[in-house]
């Protein structure tokens, strides 16, 4: 049976692999990314302490949510304030935190993926833009696309680091598992869904090595590193399922 690698950062793992082991799939869990505190938690305070004045709080990932609520000190959700996230992991984080379901905004059920274009397609006939306050909560960098548009509807965007991504750091069965995956390439397939988890494999010799990938940014960085064949899935178990079954 092929062994699929699940790379997304050590506390979204066991989910991941709960949900894929319930589908029938061998799974195991390398993650390529690890997910620190902030190294200021000064902004996230303020952010909270700010939050009921906010219109709009966009999670990028299930690690900003929480990275973010761990500095709620027992502070509730505003009832006026939207929470946005691109993902149903966010958006399952978002609720499991207490915000009310009736203000998370996220892409439609069918969107042909999740990313910030088609989260946009949600919140811009949502209300009207101009002066609002919008936080947008994330890791240290990431992209400006949806920012963007929101300033350019006039709105007030804030970024702010909740979270310090940094390169993995193996235990001794982990490492263990990439030398066995590196030598037996055709009985492993791997799961990306960031390209920095990608380039943290650029030391390693990647000719052979399959992939599915979870948007076509990181799909682009797989085949430039070396992995072929790369298919497309959302990020989602089940449609990954059915790329693990297509390769």
């Amino acid at each position: 049976m092929t062994t699929l690698i699940v790379t997304r950062p050590r506390p979204q793992c066991a989910g991941w692999l709960a949900r894929l082991a319930a589908l029938g799939v061998d799974a195991v869990a390398l993650p390529l990314i690890d997910i620190q505190p902030a190294r200021d938690p000064a902004p996230a305070r303020a952010a909270w302490a700010a939050l009921a004045a906010t219109d709009l709080a966009v999670f990028v990932s299930p690690n900003a949510v929480e990275q973010f609520f761990a500095h709620a000190d027992g502070a509730g959700w505003p009832a006026t304030t939207l929470a946005a996230c691109v993902g149903p992991g966010s958006a399952q984080a978002l609720t499991a935190h207490g915000v009310p379901a009736g203000l998370i905004v996220q892409p439609a059920v069918d969107a042909a993926g999740l990313d910030s274009e088609h989260l946009w397609q949600q919140l811009q006939p949502r209300r009207p833009w101009a002066g609002a306050r919008v936080l947008l909560l994330r890791g240290d960098g990431g992209r400006e696309w949806l920012a963007e548009r929101l300033v350019e509807a006039g709105a007030s965007v804030e970024a702010v680091t909740v979270y310090h991504r940094a390169g993995p750091r193996f235990e001794a069965a982990e490492q263990a598992l990439l030398d066995d995956v590196l030598a037996r390439p055709q009985d492993h397939v791997w799961l990306f869904s960031s390209a920095e988890a990608v380039g943290h494999l650029l030391v390693h010799m990647l000719a052979g090595q399959r992939a599915i990938a979870t948007h076509p940014r990181i799909a682009d960085a797989a085949r430039a590193a070396g992995f072929s064949p790369v298919v497309l899935a959302r990020p989602d178990p089940e449609a990954v399922t059915r790329a693990l079954k297509g390769l």
